[in-house]
């Protein structure tokens, strides 16, 4: 389904390690199509409509901090894409990647965002992080940004990580300061992942200044059994 014009949108070019990348997304967050019945099956509300569609200051940071990293060889994905800049920088940069996002809508701009700087189809999986997805197989490194804004967030995210991850995988989450983020760490810790950070306060533009927390993991030890059977209890 090719993009309407049920609501506005914008066109913006946004630089990332001296690369320009031409980005089509929604006008603003008060954009919402009122005929997107998937969306609204999909218990997408009103609300929340647009969440997918706009740059988001923590991608921005998300795609700086992966375009200096040695990916060669790595498969990468990226958990809850939505316009899918991060990704785009990859894929630009030859990495094998695979974008991700629960919102029907994210693969059409997603797509057209590719073919707006002039790259080739990249891969991409529609995928609830709170459900099983058996799949999608399993990823060197697992990206995402800001997708810690609900309290089930912190534990489902953790879960659906580690069923994806390999041996030796690395996971980097760009948190803009959710209340949520200690949560995550506590349950990533207890899935034997270790866990470093690194604070960032960053002026991304004129207007917008994005502070919070570059998160990585590392994977020490699959546990044993269920990964859907965390012991919460376990020390963080």
């Amino acid at each position: 389904m090719p993009i309407t014009q049920n609501y506005r949108l914008k066109r913006e070019i946004i630089t990332i390690s001296l690369v320009d990348y031409q980005i089509c997304s929604l006008f603003d967050r008060q954009q919402f199509d009122e005929d997107d019945l998937e969306a609204a099956t999909r218990g997408i509300t009103s609300a929340t409509w647009s969440l997918f569609g706009v740059v988001w200051p923590a991608s921005q940071v998300l795609a700086a901090e992966v375009s200096v990293a040695a990916l060669a060889g790595k498969r990468v994905l990226e958990i809850g894409c939505g316009i899918g800049l991060a990704s785009i920088v990859l894929h630009k940069m030859g990495v094998d990647i695979t974008a991700s996002d629960y919102h029907p809508r994210a693969q059409e701009f997603l797509n057209r965002n590719v073919l707006d700087n002039g790259l080739a189809p990249m891969k991409f999986q529609a995928i609830d992080f709170e459900q099983q997805n058996p799949l999608l197989g399993k990823f060197d490194l697992i990206i995402a940004s800001d997708v810690l804004y609900q309290p089930q967030h912190a534990q489902n995210l953790s879960r659906f990580i580690s069923l994806h991850s390999s041996d030796d995988v690395k996971v980097i989450v760009v948190d803009p300061g959710r209340e949520n983020r200690a949560k995550f760490t506590h349950h990533m810790i207890a899935l034997g992942y270790s866990h470093q950070f690194t604070n960032f306060n960053q002026q991304l533009s004129a207007s917008v200044r994005c502070k919070g927390r570059i998160l990585n993991y590392q994977r020490q030890y699959r546990p044993l059994g269920n990964d859907f059977g965390i012991d919460s209890r376990a020390p963080g």
